[in-house]
């Protein structure tokens, strides 16, 4: 259940209604933006523990994520990385290498998704491999060479963070933060960009389910990043001839 306050609560209202919940056994789950929301769980009764006049509206939802439900959000999300929104009206083109490994190579391909008109450079500097002995990515100097294309060719940067260690420096670099399918179960990861505060693009994970790519996606707006797109790029399955298996629901979220 979702609880949307008109306002951001002060410290002292938050506590107090904390602390009459936690004594009757219920758990509250705080996120501040622009206005405090409550998480709890299902069959909560508001109006025993909150005053009404506080609440700017209350939403019941039987499913383990509130946050990415449309209930919450019915008119959609749009993310703005610089002047480009993604998931307005317009086709957002996201090209770039799979790596970078040099300038030349980076700046060679910027300088192609520029003239064809992509809208975001992507290229990892880290770069989780299958085998440990193939190229692993240029680290920190990766991300540089990222922030000089983006100057140069005047084009928002994606890359990768994999773990919350590097997660501070890529946020640094990078206009969006990419979760790659490894790791979109990483929950230590994702609860940190939650906390960074930068878009991110969360890929969908290689045997993943649409319920689990949405769960993740609610660890990031737990933690008050509500600034999230979607990757589908398939799974793994038992079928050999393509690399991953598009797989869509015939219902809508």
């Amino acid at each position: 259940m979702i609880v949307q306050f008109r306002n951001k609560l002060e410290k002292v209202q938050k506590e107090d209604i904390e602390t009459r919940l936690i004594q009757n056994g219920w758990k509250p789950f705080y996120i501040d933006t622009e206005k405090t929301i409550l998480i709890t769980e299902h069959n909560f009764p508001v109006s025993q523990y909150i005053d009404s006049s506080l609440t700017e509206r209350v939403l019941e939802m039987d499913t383990p994520y509130q946050l990415v439900n449309r209930v919450f959000r019915p008119e959609g999300t749009i993310v703005r990385v610089g002047s480009v929104e993604i998931g307005a009206s317009s086709l957002v083109v996201i090209a770039g290498p799979c790596a970078v490994e040099s300038e030349s190579q980076l700046f060679r391909v910027a300088e192609i998704v520029k003239r064809a008109g992509g809208h975001m450079l992507r290229g990892g500097a880290y770069k989780p491999r299958t085998s440990p002995y193939s190229f692993q990515g240029l680290g920190e100097e990766g991300l540089k060479l990222l922030a000089r294309a983006r100057e140069k060719f005047d084009l928002p940067v994606v890359t990768e963070a994999t773990s919350p260690e590097n997660a501070d420096t890529v946020a640094q670099y990078a206009d969006v933060i990419q979760i790659g399918a490894r790791n979109m179960q990483n929950f230590e990861l994702l609860k940190k960009v939650g906390r960074l505060g930068k878009p991110v693009l969360l890929k969908r994970g290689m045997s993943a389910t649409i319920e689990d790519l949405l769960n993740a996606a609610e660890y990031i707006l737990s933690w008050g990043n509500f600034d999230v797109i979607l990757c589908e790029r398939g799974i793994r399955t038992i079928e050999r001839l393509t690399r991953n298996t598009l797989t869509l629901p015939p219902y809508r979220y």
